[in-house]
């Protein structure tokens, strides 16, 4: 049974609003700007899905349960890692490796 694996799609589709609105949205140091909290709403509508669709798919039977478990398992990790990407390189142009 491969429907676990369209959670890929969200893997993917994941970052795409935080690229968008770094391109559109201006760079100012800013509080809030409305294309960003946009981007997160977004961002954060997707990882819900992400973490929603295995279920439903548990749900309805058309997985087991520990399937289930283990897809949902690897999506706290992917996303955590992505997290963790943007967080040290996303911060702008100013990274060296100087500070490791």
């Amino acid at each position: 049974v491969y429907w676990p694996l369209f959670v890929l799609i969200f893997y993917f589709i994941c970052p795409i609003p935080h690229f968008i609105a770094k391109r559109v949205g201006d760079d100012s140091d800013a509080a809030s700007s409305a294309c960003r909290e946009l981007a997160y709403f977004f961002t954060t509508g997707i990882v819900v899905s992400a973490f929603g669709f295995p279920i439903i798919l548990a749900r309805v039977e058309a997985i087991k349960w520990g399937a289930c478990g283990l897809v949902l398992a690897g999506n706290a990790v992917i996303f955590l890692t992505i997290l963790g990407f943007f967080l040290v390189f996303g911060r702008g142009d100013d990274f060296t490796w100087e500070q490791w």
